[in-house]
């Protein structure tokens, strides 16, 4: 009864504190937005990122596997690391992306001293014997900007938006958070922003993060205000099509269509609320899914001149979740209902980015085969053109390649103690270097990455 009391006062004084926890601060569309800069060379070898999240555990290994690439060469005598063109991140890993794509290669030095050496929990909340934490917990949120917002804008970012990141050619960017109304993913890019008309540009890099990192219940969402008297763009009109056949893509394509609609439709509210990306897909790679679905072209989300001048690609999937944990077996008690709701967050994460990796490596087939098939079919002048501008170019000589770097590709004593650490913002130097450590030695040891420098030094 005492309890049950509790929990209605709390309900009440949330229902009567009413306002949101974190306002939004995009801006409508502009009519001559902040573009990206453009490239000044057609590279024909691009290696692309994903970095999962798991807390500064996350971050510390992305930024290891980075250090990793750096001491594998490519072609004319640079890295890997300076072929990375895309990153794709989720929650911990989105903290190393966007650092990387603000700073680039000659930034990373720092990135240890600076983030990962920082107490990213000082401002945080925990407990739940505070009555103003209940409240904010029922409000819906334990922390909100003041206390991960702006750690990260003040002491990570320094307040970069995200048209600092475009005066960088690459790498490009996708911060993922979930869309948890809509159960889709949410990455922050300029088509992303374009659907409900507003300014990437000028968008706090901080909050991109902090939505990506924005784990329900402990941190409230991160919202977003739509503006649809601002659009400047029309949506696509073409995802599920009347009486088309319905293909494996049917329903995501409905799921898409539904969002894009009510994104651009003011009866259907003015704000998304975005949590941890790590809901949707822990890996980061649904929102490129997402994007080969709306644009519907052979080579997108990639541009039409890329897509006709590249020759290799390598996909590293960079995972940095924890095995399981836990010992229920031995004994027939337990385990506690504090362990069992925990374990089934953690599950239905797992079996999300299982299902996600096992769909996304014949996706990069197809998509090779898609891209084939455009190049091959270009007209005459076109190739021409091509072989102008390359003597060696064919159409049919593109080749992507898909590998996971985790734990389990260290030795077994190693992974059990990475698995060990927790997913925190605030780690004690020690394990940040070996965690650091592990990501370097993992890249080093990948086969796939390895056959891909030397495939890359001898321009096969």
């Amino acid at each position: 009864m005492r309890f049950a009391l509790l929990l209605s006062t709390c309900l009440l004084l949330a229902a009567c504190a009413g306002s949101p926890l974190n306002p939004p601060r995009n801006q409508p569309a502009v009519v001559q937005p902040v573009l990206r800069t453009p490239p000044t060379e057609t590279r024909d070898t691009v290696v692309a990122l994903s970095f999962s999240g798991g807390g500064l555990r996350a971050a510390a290994f992305a930024y290891g596997v980075l250090e990793g690439l750096r001491a594998l060469p490519s072609a004319g005598g640079q890295s890997l690391l300076d072929d990375v063109g895309f990153i794709t991140s989720v929650s911990g890993g989105s903290i190393t992306a966007a650092y990387f794509g603000l700073h680039g290669a000659e930034g990373l030095p720092s990135f240890r001293d600076k983030v990962l050496l920082r107490d990213g929990e000082a401002g945080l909340r925990f407990s739940l014997l505070n009555p103003t934490n209940l409240m904010r917990l029922f409000a819906g949120g334990l922390n909100d900007r003041s206390n991960l917002n702006d750690w990260l804008d003040r002491d990570v970012f320094k307040g970069a938006t995200f048209a600092d990141m475009f005066k960088r050619e690459r790498p490009v960017v996708w911060i993922n958070a979930s869309n948890a109304q809509y159960r889709l993913a949410f990455p922050f890019h300029e088509r992303a922003f374009a659907s409900i008309c507003s300014d990437l540009a000028s968008f706090p890099v901080s909050e991109a993060v902090a939505a990506s990192m924005a784990v329900p219940l402990f941190f409230a969402p991160v919202v977003l205000e739509k503006f649809p008297d601002a659009c400047r763009e029309p949506l696509p009109t073409s995802l599920v099509r009347r009486g088309a056949e319905r293909d494996d893509q049917y329903r995501l394509r409905l799921a898409l269509q539904r969002a894009m609609k009510d994104y651009r439709d003011p009866r259907a509210g003015r704000y998304l609320k975005l949590v941890d990306g790590g809901v949707t897909d822990n890996l980061g790679l649904v929102s490129i899914l997402q994007s080969r679905v709306l644009l519907d072209t052979p080579y997108g989300p990639i541009g039409e001149h890329e897509a006709v001048t590249l020759r290799r690609l390598l996909f590293v999937v960079v995972d940095a979740g924890q095995g399981p944990s836990g010992d229920w077996g031995r004994e027939l008690a337990g385990p506690s209902g504090v362990d069992i709701a925990t374990a089934a967050v953690d599950t239905a994460i797992e079996s999300t980015m299982r299902m996600s990796y096992a769909y996304f490596v014949p996706m990069m087939r197809n998509w090779e085969r898609d891209l084939v098939t455009y190049r091959c079919s270009l007209p005459d002048a076109r190739k021409d053109a091509l072989r102008a501008l390359d003597p060696h170019w064919r159409c049919e000589d593109i080749r992507f390649s898909v590998t996971q770097i985790s734990f389990a590709d260290l030795p077994e004593a190693d992974e059990a103690a990475l698995n060990a650490i927790p997913t925190r913002l605030k780690l004690p130097a020690e394990q940040i270097d070996r965690l650091i450590a592990a990501g370097r030695d993992a890249a080093a040891r990948d086969a796939d990455v390895r056959r891909f420098s030397r495939m890359v030094q001898r321009g096969e």
